[in-house]
């Protein structure tokens, strides 16, 4: 499934997202917003991986969603199983031509598109330490402010948040 930029008025764009993971992730965090979290695109945990979705919950806790554009693109990304030491839940998020058994049973299942998304599983709770929980939150919620003064000083120096 392709999606025409032309329907998109402001997607982000820096090179590592194909036109379908972009509209994936407006989908995605359109969902996560209308259920009352925060999200956080391409945020770097502490590992160096970078996590396509990073949501954080109204009660603090911590979701990750890795977006899966095409089952090649399932197949040749295995980061996402170093995620797992960083949120609390963990969801693949793809579109109605990936079949959904491809994903592993052990994970959410989310299905989106440019507009929206819905959870057709949950994935288990897997409650983070607090100190990891604290490093995760602080690490967000600065990812998120230096990406706001971006907006309105370019040249502060943020290029790579």
């Amino acid at each position: 499934m392709v999606y025409p930029l032309s329907t998109s008025p402001t997607l982000p764009r820096d090179g590592r997202q194909s036109d379908t993971a972009l509209f994936l992730q407006r989908g995605v965090s359109r969902l996560f917003r209308a259920r009352g979290y925060a999200v956080v695109s391409e945020l770097v945990l502490a590992t160096g991986r970078r996590a396509d979705i990073v949501a954080l919950g109204p009660g603090g806790e911590i979701a990750i969603v890795e977006i899966k554009s095409s089952i090649e693109d399932f197949r040749a990304d295995g980061k996402w199983i170093d995620y797992g030491p960083f949120c609390d839940r963990f969801y693949f998020a793809s579109h109605n031509g990936v079949p959904a058994a491809i994903f592993p049973e052990a994970t959410g299942l989310i299905m989106a598109d440019g507009y929206g998304g819905e959870i057709l599983r949950e994935p288990p709770l897997a409650p983070l330490p607090a100190a990891r929980r604290k490093a995760m939150t602080i690490r967000f919620g600065q990812a998120a402010a230096h990406r706001l003064h971006r907006l309105f000083d370019p040249e502060a120096g943020f290029e790579t948040l």
